[in-house]
């Protein structure tokens, strides 16, 4: 995934006057340029899908909060919004596959115990960005090494 990807899209859903793919992939766009900006760089696929993701989790943040409040309205567009974003990311890891590759970013790293949990997370997350919740596979990393190692 990458900006000219999502520029082109929007460029289509604006001809083609769909208001809800329009709205998402501004903000996401948005949240983009913002991000180059802060780094003064062009950003890298992983970091894109990272902000594409930041912008989906806060989406759904937006829906408990609209069920709350019983604003059906932003409700239903929040949902459309978040069925646009997800077709930009790449398919997200079942529970499966996240334990095998924290495993091997355990093994890999080397740890031994939670104080090496910051190792861990570090060589795991450019392997999950996008495809993973971090604060799961935190919680994964952390049951792992707490556990009693295995033969």
């Amino acid at each position: 995934m990458n900006k000219e990807t999502l520029q082109a899209d929007l460029m289509k859903a604006i001809r083609s006057k769909d208001d809800v793919r329009k709205r998402a992939l501004r903000m996401v766009l948005s949240a983009i340029k913002l991000v180059e900006i802060e780094h003064r760089d062009s950003l890298d696929e992983p970091t894109i899908l990272g902000i594409i993701q930041r912008e989906v989790k806060s989406r759904q943040e937006t829906i408990e909060e609209a069920k709350q409040a019983g604003r059906d309205e932003l409700l239903a567009s929040t949902l459309a919004e978040i069925e646009v974003l997800q077709i930009y990311l790449p398919q997200p890891l079942g529970e499966d596959e996240l334990a095998e590759i924290v495993e091997q970013a355990i093994e890999e790293v080397g740890a031994s115990g939670s104080q090496d949990m910051g190792k861990v997370m570090k060589a795991l997350m450019p392997q999950i960005q996008g495809r993973a919740d971090g604060k799961t596979a935190s919680d994964l990393v952390r049951g792992l090494l707490s556990s009693p190692q295995k033969d």
